[in-house]
């Protein structure tokens, strides 16, 4: 049974809370299975261990933009309005731009996203929820081959939510034949895997290092009384130093007889660890596809590179944003029928301003200047 009978016409539905949402605490003993449990993850931990990459899925999010819905029907501009800047998403969260942006940070994340439309006691939509990537199942329709079912996480057997018109679901790059896509961060674990490798032995080397630790050697002397009394002379040394270096100010140790004192590892040289570390990040900036001065990376670049890099990433949010419209319009089109309106809607996305506002003025006053001269030059012709 569909939540409305037609356009138009509402009806009244006692669905209110999401149907995506985690059954029993230990429904995963039940035959649980995962959209992409390993895999979700390892993304989310490289996420926390690499903060160059939880910045720059953030930044992505951000530099994606904000957007405006128009409604074909003009006489629900005001009500379509109010939906899109008030709706409650989440347990504190407001307006359909939230969302969006909880949506897309997980698609770049785990290469899928998902989301409900919860139902309030009036039939229109209550609020929205983003579904937690591990808590679903996907698979095609078997009455038709272009739909998208999303399942219960505590449901073993396969069985699609009821209302599958009340969700929405996302794929971003999906492989041939493949219904979930592929994250942004796919192709990173093993440099991740290097660099953290690289991070770690810096840390143990400046503990180390950087902590220093003395060697202090007795060699006693060929008198038989000082070789007699070695052992006690070793741990009145061993005693003296060990209070001269806890005590929490300078103290001068003094020392009768064959005494060295070398710091640990002073003669070792650690590793530059520059070059490996810029070459793994060169990797991981090439796969996100952020110019590296937006990332902090102050590495050599020209004016002119800049720009071209700016360009480049201004197509990658415009192929991201044709991924979003459609989850946009359908969320607004079922507002719109649930409270009875006809119509479509357009989603209009600001302006992505990536290049020197300057520089684009400077570029449009050039053109201005060019067009008035070859016109002035025609009425000279004339």
């Amino acid at each position: 049974m569909s939540v409305f009978d037609k356009i138009g016409k509402r009806k009244v539905c006692t669905v209110s809370a999401p149907q995506t949402a985690a059954g029993e605490p230990f429904h995963m003993l039940a035959g649980y299975s995962p959209l992409s449990a390993c895999s979700s993850e390892l993304y989310r931990m490289m996420r926390e261990a690499i903060p160059l990459i939880d910045a720059a899925i953030y930044k992505l999010v951000r530099l994606t933009g904000g957007f405006t819905v128009k409604a074909k029907n003009g006489k629900n501009q005001s009500g379509l309005d109010e939906f899109v800047q008030s709706v409650s998403v989440g347990a504190a969260g407001n307006g359909l731009q939230r969302f969006i942006d909880t949506y897309f940070e997980q698609l770049l994340t785990y290469g899928a996203a998902a989301g409900e439309m919860v139902l309030d006691g009036e039939a229109g939509i209550g609020s929205l929820y983003n579904v937690p990537i591990n808590n679903i199942r996907v698979k095609r329709d078997p009455k038709c081959f272009n739909r998208i079912l999303l399942c219960r996480p505590d449901s073993p057997d396969g069985t699609p939510v009821k209302y599958q018109e009340l969700t929405v679901y996302s794929a971003l790059d999906p492989e041939a034949g493949s219904i979930t896509g592929n994250s942004v961060l796919k192709g990173l674990p093993f440099v991740s895997s290097i660099l953290l490798k690289i991070y770690n032995s810096i840390g143990q080397n400046w503990d180390r290092a950087g902590n220093l630790r003395f060697a202090v050697t007795y060699n006693p002397g060929s008198d038989m009384l000082d070789r007699a009394y070695a052992k006690e002379r070793a741990t009145q040394i061993a005693r003296e130093w060990s209070s001269a270096m806890e005590s929490g100010s300078i103290k001068d140790f003094v020392a009768v007889g064959d005494v060295q004192i070398k710091v640990i590892g002073a003669d070792s040289q650690i590793l530059d660890s520059e070059i490996p570390v810029r070459q793994m990040l060169e990797q991981i900036v090439a796969k996100l596809g952020l110019p590296p001065f937006m990332l902090g990376l102050s590495w050599s670049t020209t004016e002119r590179m800049s720009s071209q890099q700016a360009d480049a990433l201004t197509t990658e949010l415009t192929a991201y944003r044709r991924i979003l419209t459609p989850v946009i319009e359908k969320i607004c089109s079922m507002y719109l029928r649930l409270n009875g309106n006809s119509g479509g809607v357009q989603v209009i996305w600001d302006e992505i301003m990536l290049q020197d506002s300057v520089e684009e003025a400077k570029a449009e006053l050039y053109l201005a200047q060019a067009k008035a001269l070859n016109g002035a030059g025609g009425e000279k012709n004339d």
